[in-house]
């Protein structure tokens, strides 16, 4: 067992599959684990590397393993599964995943710690009480549709109007759709109290961090993006460029191009869905802001506008500002604007 050099391992709740190699690629061990014999196994091993599919917990054992000397690896399924050679089972999922793993350029996921495991519970958290609050709100217009009334666009307007009509006695809907709607008010402020309330830990916890302090000084970064990038990339350090980085995020365009003829689309939309819609936002009010001013960031960005159009001049800035992030995470310097 000591001569176990690289481990392939298929994680699950309780039950776990290990293939191991020895430094000639031979295999030593295919065996399975209980959940309570993980950890005596891996400690009784020679430092190695143990490379495992991105999945629920994944994070947790890469940790873990790290506090025992190991080096671990974690994998996307999606390029593991090209390694399978038989019929799918726990075995053959273990050995895919070493399979995959000693690909020369193969990517792996950064790996999380606890602390960043909080910040992006934190994140998700208030992701999913905003998109509750949107489909109370279209809810909402949608029961005032059915009785004749047409609110317009935007939260605000369905937030006052809701207020006037549970409060007006001589409104032309009924008593029975006036407390469906109070209660859906009532459901509302509880939405938008509970998002502040996460949207202030995220400001406090950009506070007390120094990289995020560095990163809100890039144009287009405020605390809630800051935060979400730490939580995502870390240190930045898994990525070879800024390039890879904005491609990582899904900022770069696809391709599909054959016999020397190259074709780029639009951009992948791999990655990280939520820090690219956050870039793309800041990237928006950067682009907004940008009509009056001078420096060389401001004229690239209004040339680009009038070339490509806003939404394609959006994005480009977004990949500009991925690119700016990765050289600040990784060589640890504040931002600075060019003149």
């Amino acid at each position: 067992m000591q001569d176990i050099t690289r481990i392939g391992l298929d994680l699950a709740k309780n039950s776990f599959h290990v293939f191991g190699v020895n430094q000639f690629g031979k295999q030593v061990v295919s065996k399975k684990l209980s959940r309570e014999k993980m950890v005596p196994f891996f400690s009784n091993l020679s430092p190695c590397t143990v490379a495992m599919e991105a999945c629920s917990g994944a994070h947790y054992w890469a940790n873990k393993f790290q506090s025992m000397g190991h080096i671990p690896k974690i994998i996307s399924p999606q390029y593991v599964k090209p390694f399978v050679k038989r019929n799918k089972n726990d075995a053959v999922d273990a050995e895919a995943i070493y399979e995959a793993s000693i690909r020369p350029n193969m990517h792996f996921v950064p790996i999380k710690s606890m602390e960043q495991l909080e910040i992006q519970a934190v994140h998700r958290i208030r992701e999913r009480l905003i998109s509750a609050r949107t489909a109370t709100t279209n809810q909402a217009r949608g029961f005032l549709s059915e009785a004749g009334i047409v609110v317009p666009k935007g939260i605000h307007n369905i937030r006052k109007f809701l207020f006037f009509i549970t409060s007006d006695d001589q409104s032309q809907i009924s008593i029975s759709l006036r407390d469906i709607l109070s209660n859906i008010a009532l459901e509302l402020i509880d939405l938008e109290e509970n998002i502040k309330k996460q949207t202030k830990i995220l400001a406090s916890i950009c506070s007390q961090s120094p990289v995020c302090s560095k990163l809100r000084k890039i144009p287009g970064i405020g605390p809630i993006t800051a935060t979400a990038i730490i939580a995502a990339a870390g240190d930045g350090a898994v990525f070879k460029n800024g390039r890879q980085f904005a491609a990582w995020i899904g900022l770069t365009p696809r391709q599909h191009s054959t016999g020397g003829k190259t074709t780029l689309l639009g951009i992948s939309k791999r990655g990280d869905s939520y820090l690219r819609k956050l870039l793309v936002h800041g990237a928006r009010a950067v682009l907004y802001h940008s009509a009056n001013k001078k420096d060389k960031t401001s004229l690239w960005m209004q040339q680009v506008l009038i070339r490509r159009g806003k939404y394609k001049a959006m994005v480009a800035l977004a990949n500009k500002t991925a690119r700016i992030v990765w050289v600040v995470l990784t060589t640890k310097e504040p931002y600075k604007m060019a003149a």
